[in-house]
């Protein structure tokens, strides 16, 4: 079966890409360093000819008319061996027939021209051309102008042979260095992947033994490119962990409220009260009322735990104020908002709605005047901690007593049977807003009533 590169592993991902880069890499460098080394190899070789050329030039009065046979002093012996692959020449150009002088090394053979003759002198070219027995020649030529003794072409040749030797010998050598490189970075690229990934591999077994019961969170020292990742993958589990014990308890709390009705309902239908119709009604609206109440709960959290929700809160806060104007117009009741633009909580709108409204409800019901609310930002502590957005909602009702306070937090707590409702209303804002990380707390407030503080996370 073939696998898709993108389904390879990281470790595989990495060593190939690597790879396919640093073979890349020395191919180039390769070729590069061998077109340099054969330039380097002709400019060296030209080098040499230009020796012979120069002692060449000197002897130019000698070749015009008395000395026509021998060599010039200075030269290599290998000029005066037959087809050695050494040769020289010196051409009078303003001679009828063009005067040649040679190396006993042409025997009886001529050099071809590199260009045409021209009238401009001076200059050295060098070239490779087909001499003696069809094999390539390295070739260096110049035109001399030497006045009243004539015109003269001096060329000096040398089998290509030594170039192409020194060349392949440098390739091979380049190709065993690189070789050898292109290997020991394949294995400390190897290497390097290996113990690289190594945390990821502390990660995954970490997590493979919370699977398998082993352990109850990943430990260990983490890089810092991969200690977010183990710290997430830690809170994702302190998550589920929370999720499913507060759903335990969640269900153990309402088997514990249904207990009592369905004991009461029990009870009467034993002993055949003639009010049982009546009790039904009661009981099962209770039995209501509690299943209501923990759906609500378990919707919320559900809501609160898949993020990527942002509310802004001066609109739902509007709103709801409105709302409840018009509920308490008749007690003439004022309620004041100060809330900034832009404000947002991460969350549900719906959730915001009811841990607001419930507190404006508590506040509204024990206000004698007025309620006012605001709420500001505050800031993270430090760069991993979330920000929070701070709602304060006073009223200028009685108030409560430190001790009241925290009583009246209890779930179905009534202080007050006078007053309408259930008691559930501050509790599932205490829930909710544990749900987000969130709290609820009750201070004294400076319109001489109750200060509800909720502190929830916020963008």
């Amino acid at each position: 079966m073939r696998v898709r590169f993108g389904a390879r592993s990281i470790a595989a991902r990495l060593f190939l890409a690597a790879a396919v880069w640093s073979t890349l890499i020395l191919v180039l460098a390769g070729l590069g360093l061998s077109a340099l080394n054969a330039r380097w190899t002709e400019a060296n070789f030209d080098d040499e000819l230009g020796v012979y050329l120069k002692a060449l030039v000197a002897n130019l009065p000698a070749a015009g008319d008395e000395a026509r046979s021998g060599a010039p002093a200075g030269l290599a012996p290998q000029f005066e061996l037959a087809f050695s692959g050494w040769y020289w020449q010196i051409t009078r150009l303003d001679a009828v027939p063009p005067d040649i002088r040679a190396s006993k090394s042409l025997f009886a053979t001529q050099l071809p021209h590199l260009v045409a003759v021209s009238p401009d002198h001076g200059e050295i070219l060098s070239g490779y051309v087909i001499g003696p027995g069809g094999r390539t020649l390295r070739m260096v030529e110049r035109t001399i102008d030497a006045g009243d003794e004539g015109r003269f072409l001096v060329q000096v040749a040398a089998n290509a042979d030594v170039i192409e030797a020194q060349e392949r010998s440098f390739e091979w050598g380049l190709a065993a260095t690189f070789l050898t490189l292109a290997l020991a970075l394949t294995g400390s690229t190897a290497l390097a992947v290996r113990y690289g990934l190594t945390p990821l591999r502390s990660l995954r077994e970490g997590v493979a033994a919370i699977r398998r019961g082993e352990a109850q969170r990943i430990e260990g020292d983490f890089p810092q490119d991969v200690a977010p990742l183990a710290a997430e993958v830690n809170q994702l589990i302190d998550s589920n962990r929370e999720i499913v014990e507060r759903a335990r308890t969640q269900v153990g709390n309402l088997a514990h409220a249904l207990k009592t009705p369905l004991s009461v309902l029990v009870n009467e239908a034993d002993s055949a009260s003639p009010n049982l119709a009546e009790k039904v009604r009661e009981q099962t609206g209770v039995m209501r009322r509690q299943v209501a109440f923990y759906l609500d709960r378990a919707r919320a959290a559900a809501r609160a735990r898949t993020g990527g929700h942002a509310t802004e809160v001066k609109p739902v806060v509007d709103g709801l104020v409105r709302t409840f104007e018009k509920l308490t117009a008749e007690r003439g009741l004022v309620f004041a908002a100060d809330l900034p633009e832009g404000l947002k909580f991460r969350g549900e709108a719906q959730d915001l709605t009811d841990l607001i409204g419930n507190l404006l409800d508590n506040a509204g019901k024990w206000a004698r005047e007025s309620v006012a609310i605001r709420a500001r930002r505050v800031p993270p502590v430090s760069r991993d901690a979330p920000a929070f957005l701070v709602a304060e909602i006073d009223d200028d009702g009685p108030g409560l007593d430190p001790a009241a306070r925290t009583e009246a937090l209890e779930r179905g707590k009534k202080l007050d049977e006078s007053r309408p409702g259930s008691g559930l209303g501050l509790s599932i804002v205490v829930d909710l807003a544990a749900i987000y990380g969130g709290s609820l707390q009750f201070e004294e407030s400076p319109l001489g009533g109750l200060r509800a503080v909720l502190r929830l996370p916020c963008v």
